[in-house]
């Protein structure tokens, strides 16, 4: 399995490598019992969320690229494209079925019955194990409690799904207290989990649009980021190339 490389997007050390290298090398952060936070960047991650850039939290996480648009500025600033596509809708099933045992998994953030549905999926279809679960609303307003929760339940695993750059500082936050090894930030994936959004077809997979299938069913929501927010990604670029 080749090694990874480091490709700099706007300061952002992100990983470019396959689904199959990270998978065991989480999987062999879980075994020696270790520990490590995960981010998917996308553009929006790029342009949200500076503050992980901070030397003392930059080291504590691997970053991999989600997205056509990582690969686009690959290409120009660096000459050279990412190894493949990595985002949590895909790698984390993918995960779950490298591992020889169900992980233990705590699931964090969603509304109470999106999550109910998610926590369902990941049982019944991912065959993991989930030791428990909290929504990301009322759910998560006492942190310290929240901490001593998951603990509790000997996770290995927490998937964090607040949508960026929320989750991604509620994890760096918090990694020190909590004793999972593996900290996710995720995103929408409840959502598709639960059945609540839909992925789009395979082809427009494909073809790398799925961006665009997103922004038609949540115009007002995504509008910003794939329009004002793509400017902001690319200046970033260029600025620190």
């Amino acid at each position: 399995m080749d090694a990874p490389e480091i490709i700099r997007i706007s300061q952002f050390p992100v990983l470019s490598t396959t689904r199959e290298w990270l998978a065991q090398h989480l999987l062999g952060i879980i075994a020696r019992g270790e520990k490590q936070a995960l981010f998917f960047a996308n553009t929006n991650f790029i342009v949200k969320n500076r503050f992980v850039l901070a030397p003392e939290l930059v080291r504590r996480c691997v970053i991999v690229n989600d997205g056509i648009g990582m690969d686009i500025a690959a290409k120009l600033i660096q000459g050279r494209r990412f190894a493949s596509n990595l985002n949590g809708t895909d790698f984390t099933p993918f995960l779950f079925r490298q591992s020889p045992q169900p992980l233990r998994v705590f699931m964090l953030g969603a509304q109470a019955d999106v999550l109910a549905k998610a926590v369902r999926y990941v049982r019944e279809v991912l065959g993991q194990e989930v030791v428990g679960s909290c929504d990301g609303h009322a759910g998560i307003r006492n942190a310290h409690d929240l901490v001593q929760q998951i603990n509790a339940t000997r996770a290995q695993v927490v998937l964090v799904a607040m949508g960026n750059p929320i989750q991604e500082r509620w994890i760096l936050e918090h990694q020190d207290a909590l004793s999972a090894n593996v900290l996710v930030g995720v995103g929408a994936l409840f959502d598709f989990w639960s059945g609540g959004k839909r992925r789009a077809p395979a082809f427009v997979q494909r073809i790398h649009m799925e961006w665009f299938y997103r922004l038609l069913q949540e115009p007002r929501r995504l509008l910003r980021r794939y329009t004002w927010d793509i400017l902001v990604f690319l200046r970033a670029c260029f600025k620190y190339r």
